[in-house]
């Protein structure tokens, strides 16, 4: 399979108009981190003064999760600093993913997007789905049935299906390893957090964030991306929407500029915070109406939950 048509940066601009989005800031990027981890501190304490505040600590926790996650996979392509050694090391250590195993999915997703081999051609085929389907999907997500699935599903199932006399240890050992990040997180989050009575911090205010919230924001950002975009689609402008975000949804849904997807496309090795200035400057030289688009996220939600309900019966 061939791979997806690409942009080439001199069809839209200048040499001189191309160096400044290009450029990787040494400062940005860390800081962009370190504001994600600010945020998460300062509605974790927000939530301890005033646990009337947890629901809302718990939006805010999950989003900046989200966050992390978009800053690590800024880091997949190189744009989170300008030394690939440094980029490399915070986008591993410093936000909430493994950046070595991401890499080389996340790349495949770029090289093949919206084709055949596009490894996450699966989370936008299905649509467009009904409303029925897309509340149920929801629900699922808020209530920590699909983090159990993607998470720990495997694991209760390598227990429960194991041979009689199998031993648990080597199980469970395998497990903490494939999750020593999490696991390390509990451990010193519990450990300093317990003597002063706040031994729930850790599972209300970073658990059901994980398990909550971020699945849900996590599966809205895909279906603003790339659902009801066609398989094999051959313009390169239209592999993947840019979704226009109000502060409210920037700070709960689409935090770093990730609604700019159709951009990363295009540019996939510029950093997030350029991209605002990418599409203003494609929009100057008349090229944004040429690129999919929506003008908010529930506009795209009613196009991803069009499929009419009785089509959907009949076809059960």
């Amino acid at each position: 399979m061939p791979a997806a048509a690409r942009v080439d940066p001199k069809s839209y601009f200048s040499p001189q108009e191309w160096a400044p989005l290009a450029r990787r800031s040494a400062w940005i990027g860390p800081a962009l981190v370190a504001h994600g981890w600010a945020v998460i501190l300062a509605a974790g304490a927000m939530a301890v003064v005033w646990p009337i505040t947890i629901p809302l600590a718990i939006a805010i926790i999950g989003a900046r999760q989200l966050g992390l996650a978009i800053l690590m996979h800024d880091a997949a392509h190189g744009a989170l600093h300008p030394d690939l050694k440094v980029n490399d090391w915070v986008g591993n250590h410093l936000t909430t993913g493994d950046l070595m195993a991401y890499r080389p999915y996340h790349l495949g997703h770029h090289k093949y997007a919206q084709q055949a081999e596009d490894p996450d051609l699966g989370l936008s085929a299905p649509f467009p789905i009904t409303r029925t389907s897309l509340r149920r999907k929801i629900a699922r997500d808020l209530t920590g049935r699909t983090y159990y699935k993607l998470k720990w599903s495997g694991l209760v199932a390598r227990i429960r299906d194991r041979k009689p006399g199998e031993p648990l240890w080597p199980i469970l050992k395998d497990a903490v390893l494939r999750r020593k990040r999490f696991f390390a997180g509990m451990v010193v989050t519990v450990a300093l957090t317990a003597p002063f009575g706040l031994w729930w911090v850790w599972p209300v205010l970073w658990l059901v964030p994980q398990a909550t919230w971020l699945p849900m924001i996590t599966r809205l950002r895909n279906i603003a991306e790339h659902a009801c975009v066609g398989k094999d689609e051959p313009d390169p402008l239209r592999h993947a929407r840019s979704t226009h975000a109000n502060l409210l949804e920037r700070a709960f849904l689409a935090p770093y500029w990730v609604n700019y997807h159709c951009e990363h496309h295009m540019f996939m090795h510029v950093p997030c915070y350029h991209l605002p200035r990418a599409q203003r400057m494609l929009k100057a030289k008349g090229v944004f109406p040429q690129m999919l688009s929506a003008p908010s996220y529930l506009e795209v939600l009613r196009l991803a939950s069009s499929k009419p309900e009785r089509v959907a019966a009949v076809a059960a």
